[in-house]
């Protein structure tokens, strides 16, 4: 995992994503996203923060389930989730 110094690792996405799976995947253990509750809570201002921080964090891990790299979710997250970016004419 890249994390720097600076960087606060607040989930964790463990297992094989959907794209990486061969036509002949099973038998393995279900994979499992993890939610770290210190760094969520440090994180947060206050209760609604923290909510928010839980939902993000969650989606964000769920992307990693679909196959999705760092920059495409954090694209995602900038034009849907936090609004920046979305235009009228923005259909999808």
């Amino acid at each position: 995992m890249e994390i720097g110094p600076a960087d606060t690792l607040l989930g964790l996405y463990q297992g094989i994503p959907l794209t990486e799976r061969p036509w002949d995947y099973g038998n393995a253990l279900p994979d499992r996203i993890l939610l770290f509750q210190g760094p969520l809570e440090r994180e947060s201002d206050d209760e609604d923060d923290l909510i928010v921080a839980i939902g993000e964090t969650l989606i964000h891990e769920v992307g990693h389930y679909f196959g999705l790299s760092e920059e495409e979710i954090e694209e995602i997250e900038e034009k849907y989730w936090r609004g920046h970016g979305y235009t009228e004419g923005d259909a999808q």
